[in-house]
Parts: structure tokens; sequence; C-alpha cells
């Protein structure tokens, strides 16, 4: 029994950094109708920002993680609005290897900038330790992000479905044309739309930083876990992608606990059974 809640509260938690790392994808993806595969690079930046502000310059842990993610916010939609945003109507071969190229490019120069070492993520005072959860001790910095998780979860459901600006993107998505017609500014949406996804990515990096660490070629070792979470979970619901990063995390975790030897075998196996019964997202009809 004991076996058995330490794979649920593990994977809960590991399913927490996909969803908080894959969500913002999910949006770029699904409501821009945009192949962003320079997500991760976003979430490099802003928890290198963070790690250095903490580390290197004395800041409080919540004021570094603000600006990690403000930082990147302001540079997605500096280079969304100058590069980016010429892609949108080009063909998804040419979305792929321009984002996959700037991913690379982003590697190369963290790697000159910072070195080819794990940045290291110190916590405050209040993150450190434990608190007690019936017979278990869970470490504080694990309930900081299940807790995160939810407030995104909430947050993006209240700004897609309760608020003018989810009016407009979803306007935007479905006819560009007509919304433009009735005086929406579809460049400003698409620019703050990919602001918030890069945003949301930051987070994750932060948030992530203990179970993926945080180095040069973060971007490419865990695009393809973003990829298959989004997948699984449907592009633009982010239900789904909820969903999909929790199921995906429990069976890696149970996967790693029971049967070790096998890697990440059994994670792909469920994100093929799950394909191949729902292949529109986990929650689609």
């Amino acid at each position: 029994m004991p076996h058995l809640s330490n794979i649920l509260i593990d994977g809960i938690v590991y399913g927490m950094v996909l969803f908080i790392i894959s969500v913002g994808l999910s949006v770029t993806m699904g409501l821009m109708r945009f192949i962003n595969l320079s997500h991760g690079a976003f979430a490099m930046v802003g928890g290198y920002v963070a790690a250095i502000l903490v580390r290197e310059q004395g800041w409080p842990f919540m004021a570094s993680v603000l600006a990690g993610i403000v930082f990147t916010m302001v540079l997605a939609a500096a280079v969304e609005a100058t590069v980016f945003r010429r892609l949108y109507r080009r063909t998804e071969l040419e979305q792929v290897l321009f984002t996959i190229g700037f991913t690379f490019a982003c590697i190369a120069l963290v790697n000159f900038l910072a070195g080819a070492y794990i940045q290291q993520l110190p916590l405050p005072d209040w993150m450190q330790g434990g608190m007690r959860l019936g017979d278990r001790t869970l470490p504080k910095q694990r309930v900081v992000v299940v807790i995160s998780g939810l407030v995104v979860v909430a947050l993006l459901w209240w700004l897609v479905t309760r608020t003018r600006f989810g009016i407009w993107l979803r306007a935007s998505v479905d006819n560009s044309g007509m919304s433009a017609s009735l005086g929406i500014n579809i460049r400003l949406v698409q620019c703050m739309t990919f602001a918030v996804g890069a945003g949301l990515a930051a987070l994750g990096g932060v948030m992530g930083a203990e179970l993926m660490p945080l180095e040069p070629y973060y971007p490419l070792k865990y695009l393809v876990l973003m990829l298959v979470v989004v997948s699984v979970g449907g592009l633009g619901s982010i239900s789904g992608t909820l969903c999909a990063a929790l199921l995906l995390g429990i069976v890696d975790t149970a996967a790693r606990y029971l049967a070790s030897g096998y890697g990440n075998f059994f994670f792909y196996v469920a994100m093929i059974l799950l394909l191949a019964v729902r292949p529109h997202g986990i929650l689609r009809r």
C-alpha cells in the first residue's frame, strides 16, 4: 500500500510538471495553429534567468521566478512580432524546420554564455523540508508544484472561456477575416497568445527544475515529452492536456518503480494505446 501511494503521489507531481511545461505548447499549436518546436527553448530561458538571479544576484525566489517569466514573455513577444509571424501562413514543414533551427541556435547561445553545466536553482526556506500527509512526509517543493498546476488550470480556463481576450482569441482562430472586420486586432491577439504560452513554458522550466534539470540541451531532451502530452491531450484542450499529463506521469512513474530497466518503454506504449483509442485527444468526442 505505501508503494502504491508513492507511485500515485510522485506520478501526480511528475504529471503536473509535464502539464505546466506542455500546456503553453497546446495553446500555441491548438489555438493558434502554429507548430512551435521551440517551446522548450522558452522553458529553458525562463529557468536559466530565475536560477542565475537567485544564485548569483541574490534575488528572492519568487521575484526571480516572476522576472524569468516576464523576461521570457517579452522575448517571445519580440520574436513573434519580428520572425515567427511570417511563418503563420507557411507550410507545416517550414514551421517545423524554422522553429527547430531556432531551438538549436538557442542551445548554442546558452552553451556559449553559461557553459555546458546543469543550472542549480536554490529553493527558499519555505519550500525546503517536508510536510505530513497521512503516514508520509512530502517535500514542500512538490506540494508547491501541484498547487501551481491547479492554479494554472483555473487561470487558463478563466482566460479562454470567461474573458474578452478569450473571445477574441477563439474568434480569431475560427475566422480571422471576419474578426478583423469587427475591429479585433488579430496581430495583437496572436502576439499576446504566443507570449502567454512562452510564459507558461518558463514557469514549467522553473517548477520542474528538480525533475527536469536545466542544461543547454533541455529544449531537445524534453521536446518529445511535451509533444506526446499535447498529442494525447488534444490540441488546444486544457483539460485534455491536464488529464494526459497526469495519466502519462503516473504510468511513467509506476514503470520506474516496478520495471526500471525498461526506461520510457511503458510511457510510449501508453501513448500509442491512447492515441489508437482517442486519436483526436483523450477528452475529444
